[in-house]
């Protein structure tokens, strides 16, 4: 479970957003809403825990009942999904999966846990590719897969479908939520577009209510 409680975030002294609780279970995907500018990649920033100058932040963060919004960015074990993947452009496929892994694994182990993963989403031909060789598609099927390989035990998503095509899109949305729902994991997925909203699970419109239909 990943749960925010009573969070206010101002900017230079004025309130930005203000969110009294949002609560994500297993497997759940709560959609977060509003116009450019009303804080939705602020509130990203803050559950990641990234330093945010310029604002003062009050709430609490929890997961899996721990309250880990006073933890550095390394504990929180938290993932994070941008809107163009983010791949490292100077790496390829395997390189930029075993960025992910452990580092107590051997390399053996690391090549193993690679194309396990490649030939469960059917890209294992692509595992010497580079990221610029690559759809669309297949950079946000790579950049999820990088943050499950992670472990971690929660996800953010910032506007990951905004760079592909309409019939693109809603083929990898379908994807994506179905790797969070098998895997269990909680997500919190920032958005402008209403198609993007995961029909099971809670959205917030900043500036808005909450509502769970």
């Amino acid at each position: 479970m990943l749960q925010i409680n009573d969070l206010t975030i101002f900017k230079s002294g004025q309130q930005l957003l203000e969110l009294g609780q949002l609560a994500v279970g297993p497997g759940e995907i709560a959609t977060v809403m509003g116009p450019s500018g009303s804080g939705k990649s602020t509130l990203l920033r803050w559950m990641l825990g990234e330093p945010l100058a310029d604002f003062s932040c009050s709430g609490e963060l929890w997961l899996d009942q721990q309250r880990i919004d006073g933890l550095p960015i390394h504990r929180r074990q938290l993932g994070l999904m941008y809107q163009k993947g983010d791949l490292f452009p100077h790496m390829s496929v395997a390189e930029n999966l075993q960025f992910a892994l452990p580092r107590s694994l051997s390399r053996q182990q690391a090549n193993i846990k690679v194309a396990e993963a490649l030939e469960h989403v059917g890209l294992s031909d692509k595992l010497s590719a580079m990221p610029d060789q690559l759809s669309g598609g297949e950079q946000s099927r790579i950049a999820l897969l990088r943050s499950l390989l992670a472990e971690p035990k929660a996800i953010l998503l910032d506007e990951p479908f905004s760079a592909l095509d309409t019939e693109l899109r809603q083929s990898i949305r379908s994807w994506t939520f179905a790797q969070l729902a098998q895997r269990q994991i909680p997500a919190v997925l920032v958005t402008h577009d209403p198609e993007d909203i995961c029909s099971d699970g809670p959205v917030v419109t900043l500036g808005g209510k909450k509502r769970n239909d």
